[in-house]
């Protein structure tokens, strides 16, 4: 089969899975390929996108998966081109997202002969990806592939002979047969199952994309509900905001039974609650390739339900202690000179309206939000997204970018960021004249380096004369003039009156608003905001 007839029956399958967005990086073995996805572009089967990064690439494709819960491709070439996809495979494997990597390659006969660009492509990334091999005989084996997609992402590497840029057409015309393959996260929700008992004191922990479910189960058992920012439960009146803090005093110390649904990933205090030898864990099998949980589990289900209603006194004192210590955090931060990273979280959660998107990065920005943000209301949308499968800073950028492209009915689309993660994935700016650009503001908290480890073990007074050496890492960039470079509107706020007005202004298209806050005071304003809990000051 020539190339150009494979690459036509590749994007055939793709479509026939269901997929809408294609990510091109381009290349000279992959030219069959880049060429069947701008026909299929062409006849308005899918939105075909190009960039020169593999890994912007890969993590822009992961964006449009994570969010719209279809299959989204990236396609490159041979070599390194290849081996850049890596971390967003990783990612999408942890995390269960239906990416898929297509790679070119040279035809089997001509692997460890020394060619130009060509490596061992076949299993490039291991466990994390279901891979097929694909020759002149597609088979059974690719269809059986892409419907693995609900568990995560599969790698198609293609075997392309010469020519590449000619040879008979594909056979027959494009069609799309209708498709069940993509998964909708957002109507995710309990669906009966297992039934709990009441009566242990319970909370429910909802970590990363544990969707309504975790919600609903705390609802209707009366129960805390300590949910992360891309839980996707953090609405209703259970939420309890200031739930990291709350765990080290009384209330943590009284817990018998913790509910857990969807990836808990932000928090030692919760880590630590899941250890304890007198809570019994009840957990809903998460999605990802590898769900296996932590912490010790007594039982887990695919699905979980609760008989009635639990004493609700024991919510009533969750909330009373929460309203109470949350008002202490809000009045410490008020008097704080300049502008707070704690700050900048709570105004970014204010400025996503009702169906909005907020990306949020790793690192301090997801913990920052995770103590900052209040619940919103019952019944009000608004999704909140990371890439918590391995948490890493790769590729937030372009991921946010991605969810933007592939949400289109989203009211407001905010990305946040820190500094770090926002210069390690700067390429994810670099987007042609003729490509797509959502309307995204991305808010980069800069403290000028990693802040994260100065509230960590690292960050601790008596190892301060290597510190930023080796985790602070300050770098001095001027954000103004990169954001120049690849013209992008840029404006940087130092005040929270600022930041507040600047969001509620957006100007269309992708700009950057930058947030100065400091990092030399964090450690100690993170052990203030800590001994509010164990030292409330009644006088507040």
């Amino acid at each position: 089969m020539s190339a150009t007839a494979l690459a036509h029956d590749v994007v055939s399958a793709l479509l026939d899975a269901g997929l809408e967005h294609a990510v091109l990086c381009p290349g000279s073995r992959n030219a069959p390929l880049a060429f069947a996805l701008d026909e299929a572009a062409a006849h308005g089967l899918l939105t075909l996108h190009s960039r020169i990064d593999e890994r912007t690439a890969g993590f822009l494709a992961l964006g449009m998966a994570k969010v719209s819960g279809r299959p989204a491709a990236v396609f490159t070439t041979s070599g390194t081109a290849a081996a850049n996809l890596h971390p967003a495979v990783l990612e999408a494997a942890h995390a269960g997202v239906p990416l898929v990597a297509v790679t070119a390659d040279r035809p089997a006969q001509l692997r460890g002969t020394g060619a130009n660009q060509t490596t061992d492509q076949v299993d490039l990334f291991g466990d994390a990806a279901v891979s097929v091999d694909i020759d002149d005989s597609l088979g059974a084996v690719l269809g059986i592939a892409l419907g693995g997609l609900d568990r995560g992402p599969v790698h198609l590497n293609v075997q392309l002979v010469e020519p590449l840029v000619a040879g008979p057409p594909g056979p027959g015309g494009w069609a799309r047969t209708p498709d069940s393959t993509g998964r909708n996260p957002e109507l995710d929700g309990p669906r009966g199952g297992t039934r709990l008992a009441t009566g242990p004191r319970t909370v429910v922990v909802a970590g990363d994309d544990a969707g309504p479910r975790a919600r609903l189960l705390a609802e209707a058992g009366s129960w805390p509900l300590l949910a992360e920012p891309s839980s996707g439960s953090r609405n209703g009146v259970n939420p309890i905001r200031t739930y990291r803090l709350l765990l080290a005093g009384p209330l943590g110390d009284r817990i018998e039974r913790v509910v857990v649904c969807g990836h808990p990933t932000l928090s030692r205090p919760v880590s630590r609650l899941l250890s304890r030898g007198d809570v019994e864990v009840v957990s809903v099998q998460a999605r990802g390739r590898w769900p296996a949980r932590p912490f010790p589990v007594a039982s887990e289900h695919d699905a979980l339900s609760v008989d009635r209603s639990d004493d609700p006194a024991w919510l009533d004192e969750w909330r009373a202690a929460d309203r109470a210590l949350g008002r202490r955090i809000d009045a410490l931060l008020a008097d704080e000179p300049g502008l707070t990273p704690y700050e900048v979280a709570a105004v970014v959660n204010a400025a996503i309206p009702v169906d909005g998107l907020l990306y949020v990065g790793a690192s301090n920005p997801i913990r920052d939000l995770d103590l900052m943000a209040l619940p919103y209301g019952a019944g009000q949308h608004h999704k909140v997204v990371a890439n918590r499968g391995l948490a890493g800073i790769d590729g937030t950028l372009s991921s946010a970018i991605g969810a933007a492209i592939a949400r289109p009915r989203t009211a407001r689309a905010i990305g946040y960021v820190g500094d770090v993660t926002f210069l390690h994935d700067l390429t994810a700016l670099v987007i042609g004249p003729g490509e797509v650009r959502p309307d995204l503001t991305i808010v980069v908290a800069n403290d000028d380096g990693g802040s994260i480890f100065a509230t960590l073990e690292q960050g601790a007074p008596e190892r301060a004369a290597s510190y930023d050496k080796l985790f602070g890492t300050p770098h001095g960039v001027d954000i103004g003039a990169l954001c120049a470079a690849v013209r992008v509107p840029h404006l940087r706020v130092t005040s929270r009156p600022e930041l507040e007005q600047v969001l509620a202004s957006p100007n269309g298209g992708i700009e950057v608003v930058e947030a100065v806050v400091r990092r030399d005071t964090r450690r100690e304003l993170d052990a203030r905001i800590r001994a509010l809990v164990l030292d409330p000051d009644p006088g507040v």
